[in-house]
């Protein structure tokens, strides 16, 4: 390999810009006036966290090619230099491939926090049950990461299913790779496939349940909501078999009139805290939906999740016969589904973040 080889492929103006942008995010972080305004100093912060992996990788690339650099020239010298050039030409060239992928264009979603909603549909009671499940693995999945996964409204069915739930989930601090990053590969129809409870016969049923989710606004300013527009409903909030039910109309119902779009939250102490929460889902579904209005054309990201759930429009299949899971996006098997639902997700969610990050590659 030459020394043209490693010169290095990433852009010199993009890194140029992000090492400037970093040095002024560092300068607010030391002004103590930024810190009167929390709003503003999470946003800061975020970013810094953000370009963290980005100055680290670009620091070992400096730091290999000094090294590289000096190796060719005390080589004519001394044969241990010469000998140490491969490797180091080998790192240069992995530490430069790396800086130009962090450096493409990325999802600028990917540090958000999420709203899940979950929602049965085709197979009746089994679909319940089965919705339930996936609410159990994702908040497993929450718990194996660190993340404080917050249930906000649950419709429950009478053998203790899900007819629909709503989680919010945010990770512990900021970071360029957060919980969206990993779950919004998520939205879409899910299929299950198993004997039911309900079944007497032993015969295999298929059904389905759906999953959207959506990036959480960090202010519910982002996002322009008119007061007007809104219908908002209290009642009092329950819980199956008796279990936890207020005594006073805490639980709140915003209907989005213009939309049609409902949000219910029951689960904080309060009617003002629910309302807030619910007003914050709002905030999240309405953001996505305007970003999926102006994504349609191209048809990619959050515009591609099903809206409907028909089993016979599915992103995966949970086999329990065959203890097999499949995702049909990108033909990944694994006979593993009870780990899965166990919160053991991430070789699954790996390959999806791998099949994305490999067709953004090609499109550039």
């Amino acid at each position: 390999m030459s020394a043209q080889d490693v010169s290095g492929t990433s852009s010199p103006s993009a890194i140029d810009d992000i090492l400037a942008e970093h040095a002024g995010l560092e300068q607010q972080l030391s002004d103590p006036a930024l810190h009167d305004d929390p709003a503003a100093a999470r946003r800061v912060g975020k970013r810094f966290a953000e370009l963290a992996p980005v100055m680290a990788t670009h620091a070992r690339l400096v730091a290999a090619r000094d090294d590289l650099a000096a190796a060719r020239e005390l080589a004519a010298d001394d044969p241990a230099f010469a000998e140490e050039i491969p490797a180091l030409e080998s790192t240069v060239a992995e530490l430069d491939a790396t800086l130009t992928d962090l450096l493409a264009p990325r999802d600028p979603h990917d540090g958000d926090d999420v709203v899940l909603e979950i929602k049965s549909g085709a197979g009746g009671e089994e679909s319940a049950l089965f919705a339930a499940d996936l609410a159990r693995m994702y908040l497993k999945y929450c718990e194996r990461h660190g993340w404080k996964a917050q249930v906000l409204g649950v419709t429950e069915s009478d053998l203790g299913g899900y007819k629909e739930a709503t989680l919010s989930i945010k990770a512990k601090e900021a970071v360029r790779e957060g919980v969206w990053s990993r779950l919004k590969f998520e939205g879409g129809v899910h299929r299950v496939q198993r004997v039911p409870v309900t079944e007497s016969q032993g015969r295999i049923h298929t059904s389905a349940a759906g999953v959207l989710i959506y990036p959480e606004p960090e202010e519910l300013e982002q996002v322009a909501i008119d007061e007007s527009d809104l219908r908002i409903d209290v009642y009092r909030s329950s819980g199956k078999g008796g279990q936890g039910v207020n005594t006073t109309d805490s639980a709140v119902r915003i209907t989005h009139l213009p939309t049609g779009i409902v949000v219910t939250c029951q689960n904080e102490r309060s009617q003002l805290q629910n309302k807030a929460r619910a007003m914050q889902v709002l905030a999240a579904r309405l953001q996505a939906a305007a970003e999926e209005e102006a994504q349609a054309a191209a048809a990619q990201g959050r515009a591609a999740q099903i809206r409907t759930v028909d089993r016979s429009e599915r992103i995966r299949t949970y086999n329990f016969p065959e203890n097999r899971i499949a995702d049909h996006r990108i033909g990944y098997k694994a006979n593993n589904l009870d780990a899965v639902l166990g919160g053991e997700m991430d070789g699954l969610l790996d390959a999806l973040v791998a099949a994305d990050r490999q067709a953004r590659l090609e499109a550039q």
